[in-house]
């Protein structure tokens, strides 16, 4: 998802920046073209930067990349601008230094809206609520409610502890009957959770909390430093010690006198490069064909690849793509890489809802605030 990412944002670049140097820096003194050209260099060293772990375990390269890709997207911007400007003044006749100001006036948009998302976008949380009906859900579980968190990634609130209180503080008022989180605890290392035990384990409901593994919790990212397995033993075992089960290709019933709802949990199936860990048939082996199933499944691919052709679960709940943290009315460049990507998706009456999460391993979100999601049960009358 990031070498994809940087390489079309490196390919818009490179059209914005050859118009600024043939229009306003060609003919200049060398240290000008040196420096306009310096944010393509970057984002160039970034993609094959990007195939390595620098990305995910230095805070200082993470902020080198957002920098970078606010000064990119303002020069974007100004290109954008200044070009219609341009083709506006030409139109009108009207003086053609419009056009700088124009694009000045958007540079100067993308600038403020980036420092937004860096200083405070990225600690806002928002309450989502949908309805979920179904006739194979059983009349007991009417108006069940269920609390959706999804990567967390609670190393970047290192700092900013109350943005976890606060997330915490919310769920349970909510006073959901089950909270469920679908992956990404962490970003690197278990070492990232334990600052927040206290708080995460003030955090319940009657019917428990269940969570799932993410491509994070692997703790893949700092090879030499963490190993992958004793990392991942360590968090399972930690999230345990919160009241948290884990459930790892596994199922657990709830039940409401003699009804019952089954809760699927997979390991991480994802495509390449992520982990694929996920079997689907293990964790619901058992469950009777008839009972109403929720599968956890932290990658959203996966409702297509498999879930939907391969199964009869009827509810799916992923995470992972943080909708890239990026969103301008309808749109985050999200969609470029996930089809479902954020909020809820139906074939017949197979459903999905991908949360856009409450964190990220980039301190940055811009129209995507953290996302804690109600989900409501209700059974369609026959």
């Amino acid at each position: 998802m990031v070498l994809i990412t940087l390489i079309i944002v490196l390919a818009i670049v490179l059209v914005s920046d050859f118009y600024i140097w043939f229009n306003f820096i060609k003919g200049r003194k060398r240290i000008w073209s040196i420096l306009h050209w310096l944010p393509a260099a970057g984002l160039l060293a970034m993609i094959f930067m990007s195939r390595t772990n620098l990305m995910w375990s230095s805070g200082m390269f993470r902020l080198l990349v957002f920098l970078l890709l606010t000064v990119a997207m303002a020069k974007c911007a100004f290109a954008l601008f200044s070009f219609i400007g341009k083709c506006l003044s030409a139109l009108l006749g009207s003086a053609p230094g419009v056009c700088n100001y124009l694009g000045l006036g958007a540079a100067l948009v993308v600038i403020l809206s980036m420092g937004y998302g860096m200083t405070t976008g990225w600690k806002k949380v928002a309450v989502k609520q949908i309805n979920i009906v179904s006739e194979s859900i059983p009349a007991t579980f009417e108006g069940y409610t269920i609390v959706q968190l999804s990567d967390i990634h609670i190393g970047t609130f290192a700092h900013n502890p109350e943005v976890v209180k606060k997330m915490v503080s919310t769920v349970n008022g909510l006073q959901p009957d089950a909270i469920f989180f679908t992956g990404d605890l962490v970003n690197v290392s278990p070492d990232e959770l334990k600052p927040f035990i206290p708080e995460l384990s003030a955090m319940s409901a009657p019917d428990g909390i269940y969570s799932i593994l993410g491509n994070h919790d692997y703790c893949e990212y700092l090879p030499g430093i963490v190993i992958p397995e004793q990392g991942l033993a360590e968090l399972v075992q930690l999230e345990e010690n919160l009241g948290w089960t884990v459930l790892r290709n596994e199922h657990r019933m709830i039940s409401r006198g003699d009804d019952c709802i089954a809760v699927i949990g997979v390991e991480n199936d994802g495509e390449p490069p992520f982990p694929a860990h996920g079997d689907l048939v293990k964790a619901s082996k058992g469950i009777p064909a008839d009972c109403y199933k929720i599968l956890l499944s932290h990658n959203p691919t996966h409702w297509k690849r498999e879930i939907l052709p391969d199964s009869d679960i009827q509810l799916t709940l992923s995470g992972h793509t943080h909708a890239m943290q990026l969103k301008i009315g309808n749109f985050s460049p999200a969609q470029w890489r996930y089809p479902q990507w954020g909020g809820l998706y139906e074939e017949g009456s197979r459903k999905l809802y991908v949360n856009t999460g409450l964190g990220g391993t980039v301190k940055f979100r811009l129209g995507v605030p953290g996302e804690i999601t109600v989900i409501r049960l209700h059974p369609k009358l026959q």
